[in-house]
């Protein structure tokens, strides 16, 4: 059994982790999915290889704590340092297994915002950073793995901006406007997982500190719960010694918080 002692990010990490498959390539990004694709290396997935959207590939992790994609760890020992479009050209050719994404909202059906709060977009409340590779990576990649903090502001009935497509209006929508694969499969948050079963949100199961009456008070629509719901799988020992050996002091995970 896992300590007692977990933080949301640390159980947010292992999950994520049995997300990445053995042979995938996936396009990891920064943050929890940065140590996610660690324990998914030195557990299950060996042979995994891991994308990062400004150019590098790596078939193994960088051997210290990144804080951004371009730190010199990341780019020493790289099988291939090249150009953003380069990667970007893997996705359009198919080649991409998953990729991870976050947002600061999401709806039912998995389309996210990082571009503007607010209904104005001339003089929005708040100012996203707009997409980055996210929508290229939401369009492209044969599914998508969303990872993001949990609360009725974030996860809305209706997001203020689609920056990143998920399933549209509901089933059928990503056929209809002419995307050639993929699609959200599974929301990871601080409070639970939720799996996309046709093109809409339903809950699989809460983490160890939360509950889904906690859950369904902070989602902002109608709450779908799965039949056989049940408690989030803690991450194991071994698991959270390599997280920790990774992330020392909870720089991304937010132990101690």
């Amino acid at each position: 059994m896992a300590p007692v002692d977990v933080s949301p990010g640390e159980v947010m990490v292992a999950q994520a982790a049995r997300e990445i498959q053995d042979g995938e390539r996936v396009f990891v990004g920064m943050r929890l999915p940065l140590i996610a694709f660690v324990v998914a290396k030195r557990t299950h997935a060996p042979n995994a290889v891991g994308l990062f959207e400004l150019g590098i590939v790596r078939d193994q992790p960088a051997r210290e704590l990144l804080y951004t994609m371009g730190d010199p760890p990341n780019v020493a020992g790289a099988v291939w340092c090249a150009r953003t479009i380069d990667l970007m050209g893997l996705l359009q050719r198919g080649d991409v297994d998953a990729g991870f994404i976050g947002g600061a909202e999401i709806d039912r059906h998995g389309n996210l915002n990082t571009t503007v709060i607010g209904e104005d977009r001339t003089h929005p409340s708040v100012q996203l950073p707009g997409s980055g590779g996210g929508a290229d990576i939401a369009s492209l990649a044969h599914r998508l793995i969303v990872i993001m903090a949990h609360d009725r502001r974030r996860l809305r009935e209706r997001v203020d901006f689609i920056t990143s497509p998920g399933y549209g209006d509901g089933p059928g929508w990503r056929d209809r406007v002419g995307f050639p694969r993929g699609g959200p499969a599974v929301l990871i948050t601080t409070l639970g997982v939720f799996r996309f079963v046709g093109g809409e949100a339903v809950l699989r199961s809460y983490h160890t500190h939360s509950s889904v009456a906690d859950i369904r008070e902070q989602t902002g629509w109608e709450l779908r719960v799965a039949d056989d719901v049940h408690q989030t799988e803690p991450p194991s020992a071994d698991v959270l010694a390599i997280v920790r050996e990774y992330d020392p002091e909870g720089f991304w995970t937010r132990r101690g918080e």
